[in-house]
């Protein structure tokens, strides 16, 4: 290293102008890329690392994020002027290092994303690879924004725990929807717990991810399933026990048959339809309430394809929830096309996933 050079650049260092501190400051950032770092010692590094760290620490933003550009890509800088520039307070400065530097250590990024705000956070969120601990850090602190993008990085590790905080996030939030849904190796039963949340489209991806798995995998995916019962369902409603009661009685004489659900809705018997189709399908109630009050056929259609219902009971059952004004024999021919392209093995599978939730409570209320 031309050792003359870099003292002469350090006796700059009394002067007391900007200009002339920017001068020196990227005088010795010149100096230190064009060493040979075959013959550059740790002393060599160290010294550089103090003049640099004590000059950056005197300059604007402006002449910080040059210096951060140019550390960035630095397979071996100045240690503690690297780690100083990714804990920089401004974005404009630790964000280049963040996103790209090779230096930065797992510890060196949990630090940074400890403390960083939710530009740093996106900033981490971009490199090429992020561990799985810093992940599940800025899943913990991060915003939306920041949310989708550590979703959006498929280098990005990420443990159970995060995903399922991901996709709780998710589940208040649209702007999540496809950063979540297109998530790679987002485990299947997680992925599930979107459907009635998304758009159709959205349906879609998982409808086609439960019919590529083969019995063993949704064996596994269910045994690892979380199992909480949504607190947001809300009460049951009043005639709830009297309805369940009925349908009981009506299942111990074996009378519970399609038409008896298709008598109940038309004639306004919400509830009993409603504990019918629960008991008919095997899931929960409120997942047979969502369905009704929202209206969600293409939900409908699994069911009653799962359940073994046949095309008549399920367009009966389309025509009679929605309303006059919604075009009602036209949606239902649509409704019916899509009931006929459903493979009943992916009814069947989805249909599993919905069942937790009944399982769930079953056991909780014993």
């Amino acid at each position: 290293m031309d050792n003359t050079k870099l003292h002469d650049l350090i006796a700059l260092a009394g002067e007391t102008s900007s200009e002339r501190r920017r001068e020196l400051l990227r005088g010795v950032t010149d100096l230190f890329f064009c060493r040979d770092p075959s013959s550059s010692g740790p002393q060599d590094l160290a010294l550089f690392d103090d003049v640099l760290g004590q000059l950056a620490g005197e300059m604007e933003v402006a002449v910080r994020a040059e210096l951060a550009e140019r550390m960035a890509a630095v397979a071996v800088p100045p240690v503690r002027l690297i780690r100083r520039l990714a804990n920089d307070l401004a974005v404009e400065v630790a964000g280049p290092v963040l996103r790209s530097s090779p230096a930065l250590s797992e510890a060196d990024l949990l630090s940074a994303a400890q403390v960083g705000g939710q530009e740093h956070l996106q900033a981490i969120s971009r490199r090429d690879l992020v561990p799985e601990a810093v992940t599940d850090l800025i899943v913990a602190r991060g915003d939306d924004q920041t949310i989708g993008a550590i979703l959006s990085n498929p280098n990005a590790e990420m443990s159970r725990q995060a995903q399922e905080v991901a996709v709780d996030r998710a589940l208040e939030n649209a702007g999540l929807h496809a950063a979540v849904l297109h998530r790679a190796g987002l485990p299947i039963d997680l992925l599930n717990e979107m459907y009635f949340v998304v758009e159709a489209r959205l349906r879609n991806v998982i409808l086609e991810r439960n019919a590529e798995l083969d019995p063993a995998e949704l064996d596994e995916a269910l045994a690892v399933g979380r199992k909480t019962l949504a607190t947001r369902d809300g009460a049951l409603p009043e005639d709830y026990q009297d309805a369940e009661r009925a349908i009981r009685t009506l299942r111990a004489r074996g009378e519970i048959a399609p038409s008896v659900l298709a008598g109940y809705l038309r004639n306004k018997e919400i509830t009993k339809f409603l504990v019918a189709l629960s008991e008919s399908a095997d899931i929960d109630f409120h997942t047979s309430r969502r369905i009704l009050e929202r209206r969600e056929l293409d939900a409908l259609s699994i069911v009653c394809k799962a359940a073994g219902f046949d095309r008549a009971l399920f367009l009966t059952f389309a025509i009679l929830i929605l309303d006059r004004e919604d075009d009602a024999m036209g949606r239902a021919k649509a409704y019916g096309e899509l009931y006929d392209a459903l493979p009943k093995e992916s009814a069947e599978r989805t249909l599993r996933f919905w069942r937790i939730r009944r399982q769930t409570g079953d056991v909780l209320a014993a």
